[in-house]
């Protein structure tokens, strides 16, 4: 009986020390994500390429910048703005209390166009309020050291709400210094989008401390928020400007289909909720509700729309000679197609028009939530994942 009893005790512990393993994984570490990364190479249809991994071990990155000095900003979801420098991540102290809940959290981050003179760094994030409700923030700072210093609130989203989902969030600056921030629907109620007064579903045009261009489409209409320079998005979360024409390029996630590239010009209505070419979750053979129609007159069209569904996060426009079969390219990232899709755009009486989409990087590092073509003519490649990762792409010159 001692030996059943013996032999029955020694199964348990066995049994209780297999489960305690599986319930504490060991810690990870930056050699387990990064070290075993090996560059990879790979052909596309005009150009060879290389695949590098610059960091790692990144929990949910969102968006990466670049420092005149080389070294580069990470923020991730949870709340963190990162320094990377040499393959090394360091946190940054100070930056704002965020609330990360759906697909909120730390966002966007941006560098000042003239950062060497002023040091100023913009960051996106969810603000919670005491209601358990969000809205989208943005803030400017100093880096000082691995401190995020003489922080200062620039615009805050004029209407709190829930679900925690349709951000927008992505930050570009013209030619002329003006910065520009969308803002998606959030979510639960899209005929926002189509609410001037409302900031929800909207690109906004401001000068670099938050206040309002006067000659902003709107500005003298008290009926509309001041700082809206088009509307009708359902959340835009691709956006570059060319830096030559200030031509405004943005993508967008629709609901079951119709993810969007839009060419964006100051006034217009981009449609959303009411002119989609996305169908409902639940019947792909219904409209999403509230919307009427494919196209509205009045209402302007994407440029293209991408099938299969792209899920679209990123958008890169190649300006360098490194990729000169690319030059003039639009690189938009997709996160559940996990590929990057290269848009060859022409202009055919007055109107844009895709003639060509090639698929990269399909499978190769997952859900691409950023593309930025960085100082040094390369291609950036942000991953949406636990652990993510900073990747570069670059030419295989012969």
């Amino acid at each position: 009986m001692k030996q059943i009893i013996s032999t029955f005790i020694s199964i348990f512990l066995l049994i209780t020390a297999i489960g305690c393993a599986a319930e504490e994984p060991a810690e990870r570490t930056e050699a387990e994500t990064t070290d075993t990364w090996e560059t990879k190479e790979l052909r596309t249809q005009y150009e060879e390429i290389s695949l590098t991994r610059v960091a790692g071990d990144l929990e949910r990155p969102w968006s990466v910048a670049f420092l005149p000095d080389g070294r580069k900003l990470i923020t991730e979801r949870p709340g963190r703005l990162n320094v990377v420098e040499n393959g090394n991540v360091t946190v940054v102290n100070g930056t704002p209390e965020v609330t990360a809940r759906g697909q909120g959290g730390m966002m966007e981050v941006s560098v000042h166009p003239e950062y060497e003179g002023n040091g100023w760094i913009y960051l996106t994030y969810s603000k919670g309020n005491d209601d358990g409700e969000t809205a989208v923030a943005l803030v400017r700072g100093q880096l000082e050291g691995t401190d995020f210093v003489n922080q200062e609130e620039i615009f805050l989203q004029n209407r709190y709400s829930s679900p925690g989902r349709h951000y927008g969030s992505k930050l570009a600056w013209d030619s002329n210094g003006y910065l520009y921030m969308s803002i998606g629907d959030r979510g639960a109620n899209p005929p926002r989008a189509q609410d001037l007064s409302d900031h929800a579903g909207t690109l906004l045009r401001m000068y670099d401390d938050g206040s309002v261009p006067d000659d902003n489409p709107f500005v003298n209409d008290p009926d509309v928020a001041d700082e809206i320079y088009s509307y009708g998005h359902r959340n835009i979360q691709g956006l570059v400007i060319d830096p030559e024409t200030d031509e405004i390029w943005a993508t967008e996630h629709g609901p079951r289909g119709g993810d969007e590239l839009n060419y964006v010009e100051p006034g217009n209505n981009y449609g959303w909720p009411r002119a989609s070419l996305g169908r409902d979750y639940g019947d792909e053979h219904e409209f999403h509700a509230g919307t009427e129609a494919r196209h509205i007159e009045g209402m302007i069209d994407p440029v293209y729309e991408f099938l299969p569904t792209h899920a679209p996060s990123g958008l890169a426009l190649v300006t360098s000679d490194n990729f000169p079969n690319w030059k003039g390219n639009l690189l938009a990232g997709g996160l559940a197609s996990e590929r990057i899709r290269r848009l060859y755009i022409e202009v055919y009486d007055g109107e844009h028009t895709v003639i060509h989409d090639e698929e990269l990087l399909l499978g190769e590092v997952g859900r691409i939530r950023d593309v930025r073509e960085g100082p040094d003519g390369n291609i950036y490649v942000l991953t949406d994942e636990d652990p993510g990762g900073l990747y570069v792409v670059e030419p295989i010159n012969d």
